[in-house]
């Protein structure tokens, strides 16, 4: 296996020289550390963690923590986090491993453990609740992290979101203006921050939009299997059934379209219905019958912010230059329209 020693030689340069190349400190030219990391990889260098912890206190390992579940293996987006979290942090010179616990085991002696060996420089934390524990946890600990989200209204701490409670209080705002009166969102579970900020935005929107007007909100997994479950319970109830449905994701709008299509009810002509687009593999708004109006904001688009802002937490740099927000695009198509008179 090649050494410090080898590449320097190659490189005709010092071991100083090189370890400083790859290791991103500032006063190497952007250059040089192309050249010296592209010699490393030629050579198939891998650095010594345990030396690198001894000389410069990091082990240039983070480490992103989630429950064990049956389906982590099939899902999608999961999958497309760790792959992207994984190919940015690789970019970046530094190692993400992944840490998988029990379904019920309680997280924060986890992270406990996890911190004691020493082991790992930072964490991204995602898919975060309410307050999280997870966030004063680690600020105690002194350990830096990422959130993919805001857990308190005022974060201090390094995160990268988008605007979710604006996302939905246009979306809403939206079918208010067409007319709509009657407006359900099915969102995702409640308690986590992003389905929390999603909540405000609709709540905002319908209070704001004065009397006459119902706002009508169902919580569960963003699955199609909700979609379907909910928009049937939305129409067989007594009271005056929802003539527009705003939807947490694609998959639910998914569910909705077929529990409509069941019921004998066309889109838009009886329900006009819009969706926020992760723009996930395989699943393409602009494919629905009729094509579904979004607001998109791409997941893919997370990684890199998250793995500067957490590369940026264990460099030190100040911390509003950690927070970071997404933009997103609102697409109209064919699935809104005023409601029957």
């Amino acid at each position: 296996m090649a050494t410090l020693k080898d590449i320097a030689k190659r490189l005709d340069m010092s071991i100083t020289q090189v370890s400083r190349a790859l290791n991103d400190h500032s006063d190497v030219n952007e250059d040089t550390r192309d050249r010296v990391k592209r010699a490393a990889r030629a050579m198939n260098y891998h650095p010594n963690l345990s030396a690198r912890k001894l000389v410069s206190g990091r082990s240039g390992i983070v480490g992103l923590v989630v429950p064990q579940s049956d389906s982590l293996g099939t899902d999608g987006i999961f999958l497309q986090v760790v792959s992207g979290l994984s190919a940015q942090f690789s970019g970046r010179g530094m190692q993400f491993v992944l840490h998988l616990m029990g379904e019920t085991e309680p997280v924060l002696p986890v992270y406990q453990r996890l911190i004691g060996n020493g082991a790992l420089d930072g964490f991204v934390l995602i898919d975060p609740q309410d307050d999280d524990p997870r966030v004063a946890f680690l600020q105690r600990a002194g350990l830096p992290f990422v959130v993919h989200g805001r857990t308190v209204p005022v974060p201090d701490y390094p995160y990268f979101d988008i605007e979710n409670e604006s996302i939905f209080k246009d979306l809403t705002d939206h079918a208010l203006s067409l007319g709509h009166r009657r407006i359900a969102l099915v969102n995702g579970v409640a308690g986590r921050c992003y389905v929390t900020a999603r909540s405000n935005g609709f709540a905002a929107a319908v209070a704001a939009s004065g009397p006459g007007v119902d706002g009508i909100e169902v919580f569960g997994e963003m699955t199609e299997a909700h979609g379907l479950i909910s928009t049937m319970g939305l129409f067989s109830g007594r009271g005056p059934a929802p003539t527009a449905i705003l939807c947490g994701n694609v998959r639910i709008a998914k569910g909705v379209y077929q529990a409509l299509e069941a019921l004998g009810l066309s889109v838009p002509r009886d329900v006009s219905v819009m969706a926020h687009d992760d723009h996930l593999p395989n699943l393409r708004a602009s494919a629905f019958f009729p094509s579904l109006t979004v607001t998109k904001a791409p997941l893919s688009e997370s990684w890199k912010p998250l793995a500067d802002a957490l590369a940026g937490a264990i460099d030190g740099r100040v911390l509003e230059e950690l927070q970071l927000v997404g933009r997103h695009e609102f697409i109209p198509r064919n699935s809104v329209a005023a409601p029957k008179s």
